[in-house]
């Protein structure tokens, strides 16, 4: 594994200054700086965020054709985008690691956000520990891979 696509839904590009009450005062930059200084020597971290479902939807693809192990955090895609769920299921069916995340635990929030439509096909999901929870997921694939 020389590379991990981390890739964000819609609002993280507010990241800092979106809700910190629940989703922490540090932003995307700051989350990269983490993950890189996290990972192994000699795996890049290529982290991406997009407010556009399209979007993902193609990373998604561009994932599986290069075998790239993804992070994902869908953000509110989680909870309806079947689109989203059958571009992810594209990587966990190639046997490419993909792990959910999410900043804050959606289950101890707003009941619409108590449903996920990726978590069914992810390789795991990891929930509710804010930046570590893609520091706990980088773990995960680096152990899949």
């Amino acid at each position: 594994m020389s590379r991990v696509m981390v890739l964000n839904g819609p609002n993280l590009g507010r990241l800092g200054s979106r809700e910190p009450d629940v989703y922490g005062n540090q932003d995307l930059s700051a989350l990269r700086v983490l993950l890189v200084e996290k990972a192994a020597e000699g795996v890049e971290i290529d982290l991406r965020q997009t407010d556009d479902e399209a979007e993902l939807v193609h990373w998604l693809h561009e994932a599986v054709d290069a075998r790239t192990p993804v992070i994902l955090n869908p953000a509110a895609f989680t909870h309806y985008s079947y689109a989203l769920r059958d571009a992810a299921a594209l990587v966990t069916k190639a046997g490419i690691p993909l792990v959910e995340v999410h900043i804050s635990n959606p289950h101890a929030r707003e009941e619409f956000r108590h449903r996920s439509v990726i978590s069914g096909i992810a390789t795991g999901v990891i929930a509710g520990f804010g930046f570590d929870s893609y520091v706990l997921a980088l773990e995960a694939v680096r152990r899949a891979g």
